[in-house]
């Protein structure tokens, strides 16, 4: 399998689609820090931030002024923002095709990793033969594979062992063009000791070593996020950096069936704990982001409001009637 945090592979560029939403990498990036405290405080509303306070708030991430009005013009260009001007003064918020990506994203990765659902014992096996001028095509088919929870048993077979809906069957159609094959069924036990399970195309040693640091990470911060003690700057920092981490979860570890995997599997409890930080932070920030907001801003800022997890798994929604705020 690639590298448990070979980002380029597992979230795949858009391409040539309007919307294109950056890459995520190891670290933080600039485009995808102010696409995630975008995302965590004007969700729901959609309403628009003065360009100025975007960039005080990805300063104090340690993005430089620089850096962040570069990565607001990207995401722009992009089609994640739209831009609006008062005087001198202009403003970005989420445009709708990226809010409605998000969100969707958002009950993905909390969906991904509460969810209950028993296994039938069948795999879907997705085959395909590309030739070798078709690079950029085998990238992209791999990369969407990856993204949809798939993992490559051999070169060229991929498994999943969830079945395959129709919104990815209608995506690997576009990128193949017929060069695939999708079945589904269950493993033969060969009487060999050396055959391959399918869940061997998962690095499970691996995932659990992910989960056990995001455990140890963050577990002695609990205590202080339940007694109110973090505030201010680090309230949003925390709060952007668990949900950059806990993100990944769900591509590294794509509902798994449970009786394949080691007991004690620390899925439930790696959740669990990002929801009580991500969610225990979510009115100091939101306190945060409103202060940081109004020191460039005649008015007040109601749009903003952070969203729980609760909110993500039932998803999201953009309230009717949302629009561009004017700064003063």
């Amino acid at each position: 399998m690639a590298s448990l945090f070979d980002i380029d592979e597992i979230y795949p560029d858009d391409g040539d689609h309007l919307l294109r939403l950056p890459r995520r990498q190891v670290g933080n990036s600039p485009q995808g820090v102010a696409v995630t405290l975008l995302a965590d405080y004007t969700l729901r509303t959609r309403v628009a931030l003065p360009s100025a306070a975007i960039v005080a708030l990805l300063g104090e991430t340690g993005v430089t002024t620089a850096g962040a009005r570069t990565a607001i013009s990207r995401l722009a260009r992009r089609g994640v923002l739209e831009g609006s001007r008062l005087g001198r003064r202009s403003s970005y918020r989420l445009s709708s095709a990226a809010a409605a990506n998000l969100s969707a994203g958002a009950h993905w990765i909390l969906a991904s990793t509460t969810s209950t659902a028993q296994w039938d014992g069948c795999w879907t096996i997705v085959v395909f033969s590309l030739p070798q001028d078709r690079s950029t095509q085998r990238r992209a088919l791999r990369a969407q594979l990856r993204w949809l929870g798939y993992a490559p048993l051999y070169d060229g077979l991929w498994i999943s062992p969830h079945e395959l809906l129709p919104p990815a069957r209608a995506q690997l159609d576009q990128l193949t063009l017929g060069a695939v094959t999708v079945f589904r069924g269950r493993q033969v036990p060969l009487d060999s000791a050396t055959h391959r399970a399918p869940i061997e195309a998962w690095d499970i040693a691996a995932i659990s070593r992910s989960y056990d640091a995001f455990l140890q990470r963050w577990t002695p911060l609990l205590p202080k996020v339940v007694s109110g003690e973090v505030e201010g700057v680090a309230a949003v920092r925390t709060r952007t950096e668990i949900m950059d981490t806990f993100r990944r979860f769900p591509v590294l570890d794509p509902q798994l069936p449970v009786q394949l995997l080691p007991q004690g599997w620390l899925r439930r409890p790696a959740r669990e704990l990002f929801a009580a930080v991500y969610d225990g932070l979510a009115a100091p920030a939101q306190r945060h982001v409103r202060a940081v907001v109004a020191r460039f801003t005649d008015t007040a800022q109601p749009g903003i409001e952070a969203h729980t997890t609760a909110d993500m798994l039932a998803g999201v929604r953009v309230k009717r009637g949302s629009s561009p705020a004017r700064s003063g």
